[in-house]
């Protein structure tokens, strides 16, 4: 139970703040193309309360917690309105507004790349900052890669159906309303890694490049 208590309050912070900069992002980007639904509705905020889905953000994935042993989590935050005709070029902006919530988590995974750095060069022994910084790196760049998956509602989805011809589009689009049980599906039979894993480790490699002269000079 100790163990449990631990990784839940190292994982807290990060978990908060990648869901919000994420949806955040979102909100921000809808309303820079033209669609201000999710800004006049408060959710271009950084309140993580305006984005956390009660059961969603906390139950289910508490709950999968433990009852996997960490195994398996899988969890989700409150959608983001966005009413992608306001756009003023719906077709291409679209794919920008959902690019924008990835874009965050792999700028927040830098940002925690650079604390990790600090808290090293700092010679920082508390192994809570340093376990915190760690779990902020894989967080965001298991959502940034989690969300290019290329099935809607995700934001690969829409950066797909934003990229296809319209007829296709309009074709691809219709499988939204199932596509979360086709990721649940993925990831029960273990495909979905096939995608994330290496979508990670490339991030990855070009987030330790961006840092290197940092980590170079600091140590």
């Amino acid at each position: 139970m100790n163990e449990i208590i631990q990784t839940i309050a190292v994982y807290a912070l990060p978990v908060l703040f990648a869901i919000t900069l994420h949806e955040a992002a979102h909100a921000y980007a809808a309303k820079y193309f033209g669609d201000s639904t999710a800004f006049m509705l408060g959710r271009m905020s950084l309140n993580p309360a305006r984005h956390i889905d009660p059961l969603g953000t906390i139950v289910i994935p508490i709950a999968l917690y433990l009852a996997t042993s960490g195994m398996f989590v899988f969890g989700y935050a409150k959608p983001v309105p966005i009413d992608f005709g306001k756009l003023r070029n719906p077709k291409k902006q679209m794919a920008w507004v959902a690019l924008a919530g990835p874009a965050a988590n792999f700028a927040m995974a830098l940002g925690w790349m650079i604390i990790m750095i600090f808290l090293r060069a700092g010679n920082v022994q508390e192994p809570f900052f340093l376990e915190m910084a760690q779990a902020g790196i894989l967080v965001n760049l298991l959502m940034f890669a989690f969300n290019l998956v290329p099935i809607p509602p995700l934001d690969g989805g829409r950066i797909l159906t934003s990229m296809l011809p319209s007829q296709m589009a309009h074709k691809f689009a219709r499988i939204e309303p199932y596509g979360f049980f086709i990721v649940l599906a993925l990831i029960y039979f273990k495909v979905l890694s096939f995608w994330v894993m290496p979508l990670m480790y490339v991030a990855n490699v070009v987030l330790r490049t961006l840092v290197l002269p940092l980590s170079l000079l600091l140590n």
